[in-house]
């Protein structure tokens, strides 16, 4: 078996993604242009992101559409919460193969989100007497 490139979607992977991923029907009276795959889309994107190309030069030739089309499935597949369910079907996985080792996990306080805000600063003491004297 060939190996797979690091954005290639193997069969095994796609069936734990495809679930995931929302479900578009097809208008029956103006269908429009056929919807690229969602498989395709999804190694377009992974594409972009490991190779760290701009959207716009998105090979054509690799098949996976336009970087256009690529990176509005990322948008649209963010907004549904696609990878958020995704990371937390992954961690159930690893935890259930006993593959997770948190002894190397950092937590970043500057990505944990203050919900209600923190403390307004003080107002700063004037240090003069008043207003600067006029220069004119």
């Amino acid at each position: 078996m060939a190996k797979l490139k690091p954005w290639e979607v193997s069969d095994e992977l796609w069936a734990v993604i495809e679930p995931l991923v929302p479900q578009h029907q097809r208008r029956f009276r103006h269908p429009g242009r056929k919807r690229l795959d969602d498989r395709l889309a999804l190694q377009g994107i992974l594409f972009v992101l490991h190779t760290g190309i701009a959207w716009e030069h998105l090979p054509q030739e690799l098949g996976y559409g336009s970087g256009m089309t690529c990176w509005r499935r990322l948008a649209e597949w963010n907004k549904a919460g696609v990878w958020q369910r995704l990371h937390e079907v992954l961690l159930d996985r690893l935890r259930a193969a006993d593959a997770l080792d948190l002894s190397r996990a950092a937590v970043d306080s500057s990505q944990i989100r203050a919900l209600k805000g923190g403390r307004r600063p003080a107002r700063p003491q004037s240090i003069g007497g008043g207003p600067a004297a006029s220069t004119i």
